[in-house]
Parts: C-alpha cells; sequence; structure tokens
C-alpha cells in the first residue's frame, strides 16, 4: 500500500501500522479461536481434500446434485496457491526436511492468504478519503483496531472475502460519482460560457475546451460487473450490498442538463453485457467442478442446458424457503439492529443507528434541508450501511459475520466521531437546563472522546482475545494432536475419537489419506481403496447420560470386533472441562459392574463453549488421572477448614482453580473397565 504525504510523526498512522503489523503477527501465532464451522468446512476442508487427497468432511452445501456454493473464487483464491504449496512441499521436504502440508501451514497458509486480502480493505478507505478529501489517519487507525479486521477479516470466511469485494466496489462507485460530477460541473460551465460568448473566437475555445472533457459516463464499467459477478457467485447475498452501490454508479449526474434518462439506460445495458464474460466463465467452473460439464464434451460440442450449474441460483432457490434457513437458527427481526451491529462494532454501531433514528426523525418533522442528498457521497455511505442490514434483518437466520461487508462505510462516516465527540456544536434549537447539563456532560467534543474511545478499544480488545483465542479454541489442538497420535500408533490399531459440546472436528488438520480415493497397486494393478482407521463421532450438545450409552454401545462394538477381527482400538471422548464434574458423577454412580471408565489423558487450553459455560462454584481437580476408581481425584471447593471463613486464601483459590479448569478442552480415554 502506498501513502503520499505521510507525516511519520503522526500517532494515528503510527499506531495504525502497529496494528496492521499485528494483524499480520496474529496470523503466525496462530489464532486458535474457530468463530464459526463455515470458516473450515465451506473453504479449506474442502480444497484441502481436493487438492492433498486428505480424509475430510464435505458438507451437504457441495454436493453434486444441488450444489450451492461455488468453487470458482475458492479455486483462485484457495486451491491454486495449495497447489504451488504442495509443489513447493516436495522439494522442502526432500532437500530440508521441512513438511509444508502439517498441521500448522494447513491453519496459517490460508490465513495468510486472507490477511493480505484485507489490506484491501485498508487501501479502499485510504483512496476514497484521499478523493474527496478526508481524513484518513483516524480512520485508519479504527478500521485496524477493530477486532472484526483483526479476527473475522483473517480467518477463511466467504463473510471476508465479500467484505473486500465490496470495499472496493465501494471505492470503485465513490470515485465515479466524485469524477462524474467533476466533469459535469466543468461541461455545464463550459455551456454556459460557450452560449454566453459573442465572438466566434471564444465560442471555438470554449467549444474545444467541452470536447476535451473525458468521457464518465461507462467510467469502470466492466470492471464493476466484474467484481460484482464475483461476489455474487461468493455469496449471492452480496446482491444485498451491491445493489446501493451500484444503483448509484447509474444515478450520477441524473437530473442535470447533460445526463437524461436515456443515459442511465444505456448505463445498465452496458453493465449487463460487460458482466456476461465473467458470468460465463463462473459458470464454467463450477459446471466442471461439479462434473455437470467434461474437457470431452466441449471437443465435441455436445453441450446443452444440463450441462452447466448456477450455484448462485440454487443458493437462492435454497435460502428463499423459510424452513430451510430455519434449520440453521431462526432470529427475531430486530436480531441484526439491536445484537450484531453492536457485537460487531459496539460504539461505532450504536452512534451509526442513533445517527439513522435521527435522520428519521427529521425527515418525520418535514426537516428536510439537514437531510443528506440521495446522490451524495453521504447518502451512499448510508445505503450502503442500512440497506443490507435492513434486507437481511427479513431472513430469519441472522449472524454477525453476515454484516462484516459494511465496515468500511461504516468507518468512513462515523469514526471522527470517536474523536471529535458526538456533537461538535449545541445541537439543540430550543435550551434548557437539563439539555445544557447533558451536552456539557455527554456530547461536547471535550468529554465524549474520552470514554468513547476507551470502549471502543476496551470491547475490541476483549472480543479479539474471545473469538481470536478463547472461543473454541481446543478444536485445533485437538485435531493436531491426533495427527501426532495417527503418526505413532500401530498400522493396525483404529481411533475411535467421540466429541460432544463443541464445533465439528476441521479433519484437514488431522492429515489422514482419503479412504474414498481409488488406487491401483502397482505390481497387480489391482484397484483398492485404504481401509478407515479414525472414526469420528460427533453429538453436538447431547446429555451426558445419553452420551454415556452411546459411548458403552460404542465400546461393546469395538470389543466384538476385536475379538471377532483382531482389530485393536483406541476410544477417546472430547468434551468442555466444565462438563467434567458432571461426566466424574455419571461414571461414579454406574454400578461396579459397569463396563467402562474415563481416565484423562490431556486437557487442551484455552478453550470455551457456549453450550457449555464454565460454572463459579462446582469442585476442583485435585489430580490429572480422572478415573472414578480413585474417589479423590475430585475434593469440594467448600473445605470443612473454610467453612467458617468464605473469604479464605485458600477457599479462593481453590475457586480461581476451579474456574481456570474449566476454559478447557478435555480429552478422557475410554477403557473396558477390567473385574479385579
Amino acid at each position: 500500500m502506498q501513502f503520499q504525504s505521510i507525516k511519520p510523526k503522526d500517532p494515528s498512522l503510527v499506531s495504525y501500522f502497529i496494528l496492521s503489523f499485528l494483524r499480520i503477527v496474529l496470523v503466525f501465532v496462530p489464532q486458535l479461536g474457530y468463530i464459526h464451522p463455515d470458516e473450515f468446512f465451506q473453504s479449506v476442508e474442502v480444497v484441502a481434500g481436493d487438492e492433498y487427497g486428505l480424509e475430510v468432511t464435505r458438507t451437504w452445501e457441495f454436493n453434486t446434485t444441488f450444489p450451492i456454493r461455488s468453487m470458482a473464487i475458492t479455486y483462485f483464491g484457495l486451491k491454486v496457491p495449495f497447489s504451488l504449496l504442495r509443489f513447493a512441499s516436495m522439494y522442502s521436504n526432500y532437500y530440508l526436511g521441512i513438511n509444508l502440508r502439517g498441521s500448522y501451514v494447513t491453519l496459517v497458509f490460508p490465513r495468510l492468504l486472507m490477511v493480505a486480502l484485507s489490506f484491501v480493505n485498508d487501501w479502499s478507505l485510504y483512496r476514497i478519503c484521499r478523493s474527496y478529501g478526508l481524513q484518513y489517519q483516524f480512520r485508519l487507525l479504527t478500521l485496524a483496531s477493530s477486532y472484526v479486521m483483526l479476527v473475522y477479516a483473517t480467518h477463511t470466511f466467504s463473510n471476508s472475502i465479500e467484505m473486500a469485494l465490496c470495499s472496493l466496489l465501494l471505492y470503485t462507485v465513490s470515485d465515479c460519482m466524485i469524477h462524474s460530477n467533476t466533469v459535469i460541473y466543468q461541461r455545464e460551465f463550459l455551456e454556459e460560457k460557450y452560449r454566453k460568448a459573442q465572438r466566434t473566437v471564444e465560442k471555438v475555445r470554449f467549444y474545444k475546451l467541452k470536447m476535451s472533457l473525458p468521457s464518465h459516463s461507462l467510467n469502470r464499467c466492466v470492471l464493476m460487473a466484474t467484481l460484482c459477478v464475483a461476489g455474487v457467485f461468493n455469496r449471492p447475498t452480496f446482491l444485498l450490498f451491491g445493489m446501493p452501490l451500484v444503483f448509484h454508479w447509474l444515478l450520477r449526474g441524473m437530473g442535470t442538463k447533460t445526463v437524461s434518462f436515456a443515459d442511465f439506460n444505456l448505463r445498465i445495458m452496458i453493465f449487463v453485457l460487460s458482466a456476461i464474460p465473467s458470468l460465463v466463465l463462473f459458470i464454467v467452473i463450477d459446471s466442471i467442478y461439479y462434473g455437470y460439464l467434461t474437457m470431452a464434451e466441449i471437443e465435441r460440442q455436445e453441450l446443452g442446458i444440463n450441462n452447466f450449474v448456477v450455484t448462485p441460483v440454487n443458493f437462492i432457490r435454497y435460502n428463499i424457503i423459510a424452513e430451510n434457513t430455519a434449520q440453521h437458527g431462526v432470529h427475531p427481526l430486530y436480531t441484526h439492529v439491536l445484537v450484531n451491529v453492536p457485537l460487531l462494532y459496539n460504539v461505532l454501531g450504536v452512534l451509526a443507528i442513533f445517527s439513522l433514528l435521527f435522520m428519521i426523525y427529521r425527515f418525520a418533522t418535514n426537516d428536510y434541508t439537514s437531510l443528506p442528498r440521495a446522490q451524495s457521497f453521504v447518502g451512499l455511505m448510508l445505503s450502503a450501511i442500512f440497506f443490507p442490514i435492513i434486507s437481511l434483518s427479513l431472513i430469519n437466520h441472522q449472524e454477525a459475520r453476515f454484516l462484516i461487508p459494511i465496515t468500511v462505510p461504516l468507518v468512513l462516516l462515523h469514526a471522527p466521531k470517536l474523536q471529535v465527540g458526538l456533537s461538535s456544536s449545541y445541537p439543540f434549537k430550543v435550551p434548557s437546563r437539563f439539555k445544557d447539563f447533558l451536552y456539557h456532560s455527554l456530547l461536547c467534543p471535550a468529554v465524549s472522546p474520552k470514554y468513547l474511545l476507551k470502549i471502543w478499544y476496551t470491547a475490541n480488545v476483549i472480543l479479539t482475545l474471545f473469538y481470536g483465542f478463547l472461543h473454541q479454541g481446543g478444536v485445533y489442538q485437538l485435531a493436531e494432536y491426533f495427527s501426532r497420535q495417527v503418526d505413532v500408533r500401530s498400522s493396525n490399531v483404529h481411533i475411535h475419537l467421540v466429541t460432544s459440546h463443541i464445533y465439528s472436528v476441521p479433519q484437514c488438520f488431522v492429515g489422514l489419506p482419503s479412504t474414498e480415493t481409488l488406487l491401483v497397486n502397482p505390481d497387480n494393478g489391482q484397484k483398492y481403496r485404504r481401509t478407515k482407521q479414525f472414526f469420528l463421532y460427533e453429538y453436538g450438545s447431547l446429555e451426558l447420560e445419553q452420551l454415556y450409552r452411546k459411548l458403552k454401545l460404542l465400546v461393546d462394538v469395538c470389543e466384538m470386533r476385536s475379538i471377532s477381527a483382531n482389530q485393536r482400538y483406541r476410544l477417546y471422548l472430547a468434551i468442555p472441562s466444565s462438563l467434567s464434574e458432571r461426566l466424574n458423577d455419571i461414571f461414579q454412580n454406574r454400578s461396579t459392574a459397569a463396563l467402562i471408565k474415563h481416565s484423562q489423558v490431556r486437557v487442551f487450553y484455552p478453550h470455551l463453549s457456549i453450550e457449555a459455560m464454565p460454572q463459579v462454584f462446582g469442585q476442583h481437580p485435585c489430580g490429572i488421572n480422572t478415573d472414578v476408581d480413585e474417589l479423590d481425584d475430585t475434593c469440594p471447593i467448600y473445605a470443612l477448614e473454610d467453612e467458617q471463613n468464605p473469604f479464605s486464601v485458600g477457599r479462593l483459590l481453590k475457586q480461581f482453580s476451579s474456574v481456570a479448569h474449566q476454559f478447557g478442552l478435555i480429552l478422557y480415554r475410554i477403557e473396558v473397565r477390567r473385574i479385579k
């Protein structure tokens, strides 16, 4: 990124570059936080399975009968880089003994690509500010300090790609708007001079100046059309983010003497025609990937309508049915406005919502003069923020990450309020004692920036730690642990992993070869498939009593196979450590003739499952081994010596240790209880 006229001593820019460097560093640390399964199962899991031939979980969205996820963006963004990484890994492994296909590289490498893409948002914001003469220093600092950029933008979400495409489209439209406004103003000025000119020489001069003006009506039409097609194939919800931007691009200069409704229609027609090449390319890529179209059919020119698949159409057909989206969770209509916007942008989001309500109030009171024009820069930013929010609120499934494409326009419009305050002047028409108190103690520039900045930075630090490192942070560590266990185990040992109350485990980090790939024996030419030796059972948020019964049933099946087919096995259970006390009780309350027992293998820190929140009052783990045969493995926090003094040091230390222990993902070994 190139910045012009940068003052090296500007504190905002220095802080911005530090935070930008931190954004890159947090990729390599790495962030163990796991925000949502889609960050892996819609990108890395699929690409790693295709490119490396790994045993992975392909979700229903990528089935060949009705695919709703396009692979066009993923192909260029991840599959090609993974191919280059696989090629480099062969040489690094042979010459240097460095494996570039391990769990760490599989996690970090895609995020490194995402962090590079995230700086498109920074560049777009900077270019918009330069075009409109806005102060970009503090806006860049606000953007870089947002946990949306530090966490969401660096994870492999399709929403992160959507945010970069929306930011680039926003810059393109805003630049076209100011360019058109400048050219139209100059053209009308010269036409007025031409009409008033008395001498022929003057008329000729003004005419030549008018004809030398650059074109503006169809500026960057091909770029915008391509961005829109790419955005829709990445996520069809891009329609809601891109529609107000494209509308403002079409509306440039309408109502002036030089731009008529015919220009508006011409722009629409050229825009649609410009989208055709990229549209065809993306459809062909998806059709080939999902097997609808083959190179042999292209060579023979045996093509029909059934040879093509349009994944965005399938996506819309699926999500337009309320029952389908309800399967992923139903949220009230106000979730985006009252929950997700404040969650993503805290005080900045609240300020944006109150600013909109204040404009609605002015509109209702017929105070039209203070409202921004529809074709203005502020009008563009407002529509880029609130049109998608309102539109997405009509869908019953609402997640915070769906809104991150509004980050750049939100920062552009409202970030200065964090620095200059809520109101630079007295906002009330009729003064009163209460209004004076409200202004001087809360709204004025001398007061409001102090608490606004504190809230902004504090909230973003906390949410970066929560979503970047704590939330479901043990899942990747669990997968990496089993990638090592698979390497050192005997070839005849089958590993069974049961999980509960955690997100799905991405198997690409385990690194097992696919059992679906058809192989050929080079000696006799016989075809075969690898035998499956790692089995994953994911039970969501199953009740622990039912989980115990499933474990018992699974042990029975494994024991029968070990006797009948001589298959050795290891059975593990991974659950949040906040549930360990209840699990111990279930194992302990069973009769002495119970078949199974559990022993702790390892605890992965930090980890927090919202489905199993830690409890302040519980039991303190006194030892590592949690086999219930040893009754001293846990002890109550409230010891007898602490009953008379509830605030004793020993009791508080045990309380703290118990709570800290619950922020982990615990792995148990499940074995048959041998009766002595």
